[in-house]
């Protein structure tokens, strides 16, 4: 069997202004002697570090058909990606990808998908769990009046990172949930529409940001709890669970990029074997991360360097045992 390797390209950068610094400097100026302290280290920090971040593209067409090969089940957003890719090669033109929704089952790799493509395009990857969150200002920030307020997740990727394009993986968006007076999902509508993405303000920091060439992958399980504006923003791929063949290359993977990122890992072999593949290939992509991870160790523990079949165990973890006497 031939491993895909899904390798990070040797990207094109040129550098894109994200903020004002004019603007910065003159909020803070304003701010009076018992402003919120965390907010005047957040303007001094930006005037620092300056408002140029790199926005990277592929120099060349990245190693699509790689990535297909190690999660076939996303062919179709990955052959849609090409085509937006092809069209900014050996021009000036920046990367442009349209939002992206991938819909399907728990546990399918959508987030993997999304952590794979930013390597593929040699950006940042940031993550968003909306599953977890009672309020929007995640995303965009509360407001320095409050108590602990902070910047939220998008001002954090573009101002303290070092990209102007990261993929920001938004999970589980049909899950978000929030009270009567906030929309967990307000600050997606103008963050996903370009223009308005250009001057999209923090509310913590009030100084509008240009998060127009941020990658969007949100994910979800169900699209019916979704409000229809958002949907209408964004490109909605239905992801099928692969077959078994699709999921045997899945799991090798997986492997590669557990072994591949551990010195352990160099014990074990490149290929993690047709025994080994075959009980794993019923198990969804989540499944597969954990009974791999576990393989390896079950096979140190055997005094073996290889994994075998019975040291794949796809119900660790799954279940909760009964608490009794």
């Amino acid at each position: 069997m031939t491993t895909a390797v899904v390798k990070q390209e040797i990207a094109v950068a040129s550098f894109s202004q994200v903020y004002d610094l004019d603007r910065v400097e003159a909020a803070l100026n304003d701010l009076g002697e018992g402003a919120n302290e965390a907010l005047r280290a957040t303007y001094e920090k930006m005037l620092k570090t300056g408002n140029l971040r790199f926005c990277v593209k592929p120099n060349r067409m990245p190693s699509i058909d790689d990535l297909i090969d190690a999660l076939p089940n996303f062919s179709e957003p990955l052959d849609d990606i090409r085509k937006q890719v092809a069209l900014c090669l050996e021009t000036e033109d920046r990367l442009e990808l349209m939002p992206i929704l991938l819909l399907g089952d728990p546990g399918i790799g959508k987030t993997h998908f999304a952590k794979q493509l930013a390597r593929l395009l040699g950006t940042a990857y940031q993550y968003v769990a909306m599953s977890s969150l009672t309020a929007g200002w995640i995303l965009s920030g509360a407001s320095s009046q409050w108590k602990n307020a902070k910047p939220g997740k998008v001002f954090e990727a573009l101002v303290n990172g070092s990209y102007a394009n990261p993929v920001i993986a938004v999970d589980e968006i049909d899950k978000a949930t929030g009270d009567s007076q906030y929309d967990p999902l307000g600050a997606l509508y103008a963050l996903l529409e370009h223009d308005t993405a250009q001057a999209f303000i923090d509310e913590f920091a009030e100084i509008p940001i240009n998060a127009g060439h941020v990658i969007w992958i949100a994910t979800a399980n169900d699209e019916r709890s979704i409000p229809e504006p958002i949907l209408n923003r964004m490109n909605v791929y239905e992801i099928p669970p692969p077959d078994q063949d699709g999921a045997r290359r899945i799991a090798q993977s997986i492997y590669d990029e557990i072994r591949s990122t551990h010195a352990w890992g160099l014990r074990f072999p490149a290929e993690l074997g047709d025994a080994a593949l075959d009980a794993l290939k019923r198990a969804s992509p989540r499944e597969m991360r954990r009974a791999i991870l576990n393989g390896f160790g079950a096979a140190r523990i055997g005094g073996r360097d290889r994994i075998e079949a019975r040291d794949i165990r796809l119900d660790h973890g799954n279940r909760r045992k009964p608490i009794g006497f």
